[in-house]
């Protein structure tokens, strides 16, 4: 069986499961099932190079003790094994001693996971399933990596499950923007389900990891934090898919319930990549590890702000940031203005409403900088949905080659040679000061194209209400014989 089917016959399990509700749950029991092969097969392989290597999880919890034999327990016995004994000490494992990072990894997964199914018999059939994938098998491993980026897609439709999951296209966009290379300190702050991780490591083994040592230069160098259990648990499996070894720095916490000013030059990062969470609210008392000017409940500013500090001198960004946060004022205009005056703000690409689309339906921009110096010139592209359909949805979603205007547009890594046309515009940072900080720049030439000229549209409008006015008359006239008859 493919491993496309086996995931499919492994949902189609699940639904017949009374104790799950729904894609959220189907996904997140899913996730720390294949999370324990994963690593399962992970140990096994390490076993044979490593004379020293120990498993991080004791060996009576270990996949191949209690779901690799497919006639092994199952119905109650197995339903009580699992969550009087698997749940319980997994959450309780030690961080100390060599394998305390692989230790803690498997800790945070399990730390607000939760078992779902209630039926012995259907979790045995699941587990028999994913049994027969083989991780240590590098195609089949590449083949899952695909069909799981699916499953973390289901997410747009699973509720507010989908506001972890970020657009491949716009991931790969941003990430191809940015050009990561091993060595810099990549880090994303509000990481999900790790879309942004797996992009930059997929770019740089394309494009730059040739030896063994830049393939560990590049994972050292990667830091990610999520603060809710699910998505958190969907990254680990995430990098795990993707060979990275030890997904430690992919931390269970809150980025901003540090403060603010504790961020010094030690805590410093070459790149970040991110969506930050927006719309929603931090928790009370969150604002006030921020300075005074920059205090507010809303995520993504506090973000905004906390990305500017943690930029080392020439370091670069792209960010995805909400309408909102480019007309807004008061702090939103305290913050835009710090970030022009201590960043080259040099690109913002617009994007249209539909693309976060069921999740989102609100504009959203790609917002590109450089730290070290200030902003002279702002470049806008407006990214337009393919004529061949009117907007991005489910069945028709964005795609990475709808960038590729922008990408040959973009100029390179110096962005020389940029033209404005119909889709480009650029805008001086002095009349983004004259404007407020108003960064909500419309595009010139769709105004240009889109209204004629004023003494002609109010022709239009007189002739159109004459029309109106007759056919009323005609209606009436009808109208008046009928009531005679």
């Amino acid at each position: 069986m493919s491993v496309r089917n086996t995931v499919k016959s492994i949902q189609d399990i699940m639904r017949q499961d009374v104790g799950i509700d729904g894609d959220a749950q189907r996904i997140s029991q899913l996730c720390w099932m294949f999370f324990l092969k994963i690593i399962d097969d992970q140990d096994q392989q390490l076993e044979v190079m490593q004379d020293d290597y120990r498993s991080p999880i004791p060996a009576h919890l270990q996949w191949r003790a209690w779901a690799a034999n497919p006639e092994g327990i199952t119905g109650d016995e197995l339903m009580n094994f699992i969550n009087a004994r698997l749940f319980p000490e997994l959450k309780e494992l030690s961080s100390a001693g060599k394998q305390g990072d692989r230790r803690r990894v498997v800790r945070d997964v399990f730390e607000d996971a939760y078992n779902y199914m209630k039926s012995g018999q259907l979790m045995r059939q699941v587990v028999n399933k994913i049994s027969a994938v083989d991780f240590n098998n590098l195609a089949e491993r590449q083949h899952f990596g695909d069909i799981y980026e699916q499953v973390l897609n289901d997410l747009q439709s699973a509720g507010n499950a989908g506001e972890y999951y970020t657009p491949r296209a716009v991931t790969a966009f941003m990430v191809d923007r940015i050009d990561p290379k091993p060595g810099e300190l990549l880090f994303d702050p509000a990481c999900g389900t790790g879309g942004f991780l797996t992009c930059a490591l997929r770019h740089m083994r394309q494009n730059y990891v040739k030896k063994v040592e830049d393939e560990q230069a590049m994972q050292d160098a990667i830091r990610a934090v999520e603060k809710k259990q699910l998505p958190h648990m969907l990254c680990v499996t995430n990098m795990l898919l993707h060979g990275v070894e030890n997904p430690s720095f992919v931390r269970h916490d809150n980025t901003l319930a540090r403060p603010y000013i504790s961020h010094t030059a030690s805590d410093r990062v070459d790149i970040v990549l991110t969506n930050p969470p927006f719309g929603g609210k931090e928790e009370d008392g969150i604002e006030s590890n921020f300075p005074k000017h920059f205090q507010t409940r809303e995520t993504a500013d506090l973000f905004l702000a906390l990305i500017i500090r943690l930029l080392r001198p020439t370091g670069r960004a792209a960010i995805v940031l909400p309408d909102g946060s480019l007309f807004g004022e008061g702090v939103k205009t305290r913050l835009k203005e710090h970030l022009m005056e201590e960043c080259n703000l040099h690109t913002i690409v617009r994007l249209p409403n539909s693309v976060f689309k069921p999740y989102a339906s609100i504009g959203t921009n790609l917002l590109f900088f450089e730290k070290g110096e200030p902003t002279r010139d702002i470049w806008f592209y407006e990214h337009r949905v393919p004529e061949s359909q009117k907007a991005y949805s489910m069945t028709k979603p964005i795609r990475i080659e709808h960038f590729k205007p922008c990408a040959d547009w973009w100029g390179g890594a110096t962005r020389l040679g940029r033209v404005e046309n119909e889709v480009a515009w650029r805008v001086t940072a002095d009349e983004i000061k004259e404007r407020g900080y108003n960064l909500d720049c419309k595009n010139p030439h769709t105004v240009a194209a889109d209204h004629a000229d004023p003494e002609e549209l109010l022709a239009k409008l007189e002739e159109a209400e004459q029309q109106t006015a007759a056919i009323r008359d005609q209606l009436k006239a009808i109208l008046a014989e009928a009531l005679l008859r």
